[in-house]
């Protein structure tokens, strides 16, 4: 879960006038961003083989 701090420091970053989607599309990075360092601090992680294999079909 993000805090009201982290999300008032990446909207601090954003210049004196933008678009609403602009400051959504912020919000939205840094929850992914919280979410992937959290699977990750779990185990919740891929290893690099197995990334390939399962996007083997893709890379063709």
């Amino acid at each position: 879960m993000l805090t009201k701090k982290e999300v008032l420091e990446s909207l601090d970053s954003l210049p004196q006038k933008f678009e609403a989607e602009e400051a959504i599309e912020k919000i939205i990075l840094l929850e992914k961003i919280h979410i992937g360092l959290e699977q990750s601090k779990s185990g919740k992680v891929v290893s690099t083989a197995d990334a390939k294999l399962r996007m083997k079909k893709w890379l063709k």
